[in-house]
Protein backbone atom coordinates (compact mmCIF):
# COMPACT_ATOMS: atom_id res chain seq x y z
CA UNK A 1 0.00 0.00 0.00
CA UNK A 2 1.34 3.51 -0.90
CA UNK A 3 2.27 5.96 2.00
CA UNK A 4 2.40 9.41 1.66
CA UNK A 5 5.25 11.42 2.33
CA UNK A 6 4.79 13.20 5.66
CA UNK A 7 7.11 15.46 7.82
CA UNK A 8 7.72 16.20 11.66
CA UNK A 9 4.68 19.02 11.27
CA UNK A 10 2.16 16.41 9.21
CA UNK A 11 3.21 14.04 11.87
CA UNK A 12 2.94 16.22 14.73
CA UNK A 13 -1.11 17.64 13.31
CA UNK A 14 -1.93 13.56 13.20
CA UNK A 15 -0.79 13.06 17.11
CA UNK A 16 -2.78 16.20 18.20
CA UNK A 17 -5.97 15.06 15.92
CA UNK A 18 -5.87 11.65 17.02
CA UNK A 19 -5.87 12.87 20.62
CA UNK A 20 -8.49 15.73 19.78
CA UNK A 21 -10.48 16.02 17.26
CA UNK A 22 -12.60 18.39 17.50
CA UNK A 23 -9.71 21.35 18.05
CA UNK A 24 -10.47 23.88 15.66
CA UNK A 25 -7.44 24.45 13.08
CA UNK A 26 -6.26 27.99 15.04
CA UNK A 27 -5.95 25.51 17.79
CA UNK A 28 -3.94 23.07 15.84
CA UNK A 29 -2.23 25.87 14.14
CA UNK A 30 -1.17 27.55 17.26
CA UNK A 31 0.41 23.85 18.75
CA UNK A 32 2.06 23.33 15.76
CA UNK A 33 3.93 26.75 15.07
CA UNK A 34 2.04 27.25 11.83
CA UNK A 35 -0.08 30.00 10.76
CA UNK A 36 -3.82 28.79 10.38
CA UNK A 37 -3.72 28.65 6.63
CA UNK A 38 -0.86 26.49 6.15
CA UNK A 39 -2.19 24.33 8.77
CA UNK A 40 -5.32 24.14 7.13
CA UNK A 41 -3.78 23.20 3.97
CA UNK A 42 -1.70 20.57 5.39
CA UNK A 43 -4.92 18.89 7.21
CA UNK A 44 -6.93 19.52 3.78
CA UNK A 45 -4.09 17.21 2.05
CA UNK A 46 -3.85 14.52 4.54
CA UNK A 47 -7.79 14.11 4.75
CA UNK A 48 -7.56 13.88 0.55
CA UNK A 49 -4.75 11.97 0.70
CA UNK A 50 -6.45 9.10 2.80
CA UNK A 51 -4.50 9.52 5.99
CA UNK A 52 -7.23 11.22 7.99
CA UNK A 53 -10.06 8.65 7.27
CA UNK A 54 -12.75 10.57 9.23
CA UNK A 55 -13.63 12.44 12.26
CA UNK A 56 -15.83 10.54 15.40
CA UNK A 57 -17.30 10.41 19.14
CA UNK A 58 -15.59 7.71 20.66
CA UNK A 59 -18.79 6.51 23.19
CA UNK A 60 -17.94 5.12 26.51
CA UNK A 61 -19.43 1.00 25.74
CA UNK A 62 -20.63 0.73 29.83
CA UNK A 63 -22.66 4.02 29.59
CA UNK A 64 -24.54 2.84 26.38
CA UNK A 65 -25.44 -0.11 28.16
CA UNK A 66 -22.90 -2.48 26.57
CA UNK A 67 -20.91 -3.81 29.45
CA UNK A 68 -19.90 -7.36 27.20
CA UNK A 69 -16.90 -7.40 24.96
CA UNK A 70 -16.30 -10.32 22.82
CA UNK A 71 -13.95 -11.52 20.30
CA UNK A 72 -15.25 -14.03 18.08
CA UNK A 73 -13.32 -16.67 15.97
CA UNK A 74 -15.47 -17.50 13.04
CA UNK A 75 -13.95 -20.57 10.55
CA UNK A 76 -16.45 -20.71 7.43
CA UNK A 77 -16.95 -23.53 5.57
CA UNK A 78 -14.63 -25.13 3.06
CA UNK A 79 -15.15 -23.23 -0.21
CA UNK A 80 -13.24 -24.05 -4.09
CA UNK A 81 -10.15 -21.83 -4.44
CA UNK A 82 -11.55 -19.69 -7.46
CA UNK A 83 -7.76 -19.87 -8.90
CA UNK A 84 -8.94 -23.02 -10.39
CA UNK A 85 -12.15 -21.54 -11.80
CA UNK A 86 -10.20 -18.45 -13.06
CA UNK A 87 -11.75 -16.65 -16.16
CA UNK A 88 -14.33 -18.57 -16.52
CA UNK A 89 -18.15 -17.59 -15.84
CA UNK A 90 -18.31 -19.85 -12.74
CA UNK A 91 -15.04 -18.40 -11.55
CA UNK A 92 -17.38 -15.00 -11.88
CA UNK A 93 -20.43 -17.02 -9.82
CA UNK A 94 -17.99 -18.39 -7.38
CA UNK A 95 -17.44 -14.99 -5.94
CA UNK A 96 -19.96 -13.94 -5.68
CA UNK A 97 -21.97 -16.53 -3.90
CA UNK A 98 -18.31 -17.78 -1.86
CA UNK A 99 -19.19 -18.36 1.87
CA UNK A 100 -16.09 -15.77 2.03
CA UNK A 101 -18.33 -13.03 0.52
CA UNK A 102 -21.51 -14.17 1.85
CA UNK A 103 -20.34 -13.88 5.72
CA UNK A 104 -18.98 -10.47 4.96
CA UNK A 105 -22.05 -9.30 3.50
CA UNK A 106 -24.15 -10.29 6.00
CA UNK A 107 -21.69 -9.15 8.91
CA UNK A 108 -22.09 -5.30 7.82
CA UNK A 109 -26.02 -5.43 8.48
CA UNK A 110 -24.90 -7.33 12.25
CA UNK A 111 -25.27 -4.00 14.61
CA UNK A 112 -23.21 -5.74 17.38
CA UNK A 113 -20.13 -6.41 15.55
CA UNK A 114 -18.39 -3.18 15.82
CA UNK A 115 -15.10 -4.79 14.13
CA UNK A 116 -14.62 -7.57 11.65
CA UNK A 117 -10.95 -8.96 10.09
CA UNK A 118 -10.23 -11.90 7.73
CA UNK A 119 -7.31 -14.01 9.14
CA UNK A 120 -4.70 -16.04 8.69
CA UNK A 121 -4.57 -19.17 10.65
CA UNK A 122 -7.07 -21.57 11.65
CA UNK A 123 -10.30 -19.51 12.06
CA UNK A 124 -10.98 -17.34 9.09
CA UNK A 125 -12.29 -14.23 10.72
CA UNK A 126 -12.29 -12.26 14.03
CA UNK A 127 -15.12 -10.38 14.99
CA UNK A 128 -15.19 -7.41 17.94
CA UNK A 129 -18.57 -7.81 19.03
CA UNK A 130 -20.42 -5.79 22.04
CA UNK A 131 -23.76 -6.74 23.81
CA UNK A 132 -25.32 -5.79 26.94
CA UNK A 133 -24.91 -9.19 28.44
CA UNK A 134 -24.73 -12.54 28.51
CA UNK A 135 -28.67 -13.21 27.10
CA UNK A 136 -27.82 -10.75 24.64
CA UNK A 137 -24.53 -12.16 23.62
CA UNK A 138 -26.45 -15.89 23.64
CA UNK A 139 -29.14 -14.32 21.39
CA UNK A 140 -26.83 -12.88 18.59
CA UNK A 141 -24.75 -16.11 18.87
CA UNK A 142 -28.15 -18.53 18.74
CA UNK A 143 -30.11 -16.52 16.48
CA UNK A 144 -27.31 -14.67 13.98
CA UNK A 145 -24.01 -16.17 13.74
CA UNK A 146 -24.85 -19.41 14.25
CA UNK A 147 -27.66 -18.74 11.54
CA UNK A 148 -25.29 -18.43 8.70
CA UNK A 149 -24.83 -21.01 6.47
CA UNK A 150 -21.25 -20.57 5.77
CA UNK A 151 -20.56 -20.51 9.77
CA UNK A 152 -18.86 -23.91 10.55
CA UNK A 153 -17.25 -23.21 14.14
CA UNK A 154 -16.89 -19.96 16.99
CA UNK A 155 -14.40 -20.26 19.53
CA UNK A 156 -15.49 -16.88 21.68
CA UNK A 157 -13.68 -14.99 24.30
CA UNK A 158 -14.70 -12.13 26.67
CA UNK A 159 -12.58 -9.04 28.17
CA UNK A 160 -12.49 -9.11 31.53
CA UNK A 161 -10.80 -5.60 31.83
CA UNK A 162 -9.65 -3.04 30.00
CA UNK A 163 -6.14 -2.62 30.43
CA UNK A 164 -5.34 -0.38 26.74
CA UNK A 165 -8.05 1.02 24.18
CA UNK A 166 -7.11 3.50 22.23
CA UNK A 167 -7.68 4.34 18.28
CA UNK A 168 -4.17 6.49 18.47
CA UNK A 169 -2.09 4.99 15.71
CA UNK A 170 1.63 5.02 16.22
CA UNK A 171 3.04 7.48 13.91
CA UNK A 172 6.52 6.55 12.27
CA UNK A 173 9.21 8.80 11.63
CA UNK A 174 9.89 9.00 8.31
Amino acid sequence: MPTIAMDATDRKILAILQEDGRLSNQEVAERVNLSPSPCLRRIKHLEQAGVIRQYVALLEPDKIGLGLLAYINVRLEKHSDPQYLSGTKAAAQHQAMSPRASFSAAVEQWQEVVACYAMTGEMDFLLRVHVEDMAHFSRFMMETLLRHPAVLDVKSSFALQRVKDTTALPLLQG
